[in-house]
């Protein structure tokens, strides 16, 4: 699937240095920075790419964003048929990757955004939110038991001041200029809300 100017598309941030997860050894790459927890297999299966399978499985072109030095990563998605931009500054903050991919996507109808380290989201929750953007909805997320989580999905009227981001808010200072016009939809999934920082946070019961 690729990109057109009447598509949304689907952003998964992958560009985070991981280090609260610690250090680990994948297969042929050896020891991975920050423990490559985005490498970390997950029910036989690596984190990153549960997350990019579910927004495939949504319907949208998923772009990746990855910080430099992180080849094995590129190659695990690259081969699930996802797109992947570089971005060399990514060190500065997850802002400086948000915009960074947003301008490699700039002919989008507009953005669902997902964290790389959220394998739990399920793809009726990201094509929800896919949908709302579609409606029109300047932004749009999810919400289990009253609690906003992600992915955000973004209206391409938004695409100025996300391409504004930087340091390490992300979308966050967007979020709060519009927080009045953030549609919030409720979902009965609480991967909306679980990401992985840490070993301890990998879930005991299966996807």
């Amino acid at each position: 699937m690729t990109h057109t100017p009447s598509t949304v598309a689907g952003i998964l941030l992958a560009a985070g240095a991981g280090s609260r997860f610690g250090s680990g050894v994948h297969p042929g790459s050896g020891v991975y920075p920050g423990g490559g927890k985005l490498l970390h297999p997950l029910e036989g299966v690596a984190i990153s790419v549960h997350a990019a399978r579910h927004m495939q499985a949504a319907g949208l072109a998923v772009t990746a964003v990855v910080r430099p030095g992180s080849d094995a990563l590129v190659s695990l998605l690259q081969n699930e048929g996802v797109a992947v931009t570089v971005c060399a500054n990514a060190a500065d903050g997850m802002g400086v990757s948000l915009a960074h991919v947003i301008a490699q996507t700039r002919g989008s109808a507009g953005w669902v955004v997902a964290l790389a380290d959220m394998p739990r989201i399920r793809p009726a929750t990201i094509r929800k939110i896919a949908d709302a953007v579609h409606a029109g909805a300047l932004i749009a997320a999810p919400a289990y038991r009253g609690e906003r989580g992600h992915p955000v999905g973004f209206g391409v009227a938004l695409r100025d001041e996300l391409l504004a981001c930087h340091g390490d808010e992300g979308a966050r200072a967007v979020l709060k200029r519009h927080h009045t016009e953030i549609d919030l939809i409720a979902v009965d999934d609480p991967g909306v809300i679980f990401d992985i920082d840490r070993k301890e946070d990998l879930p005991s019961s299966p996807l």
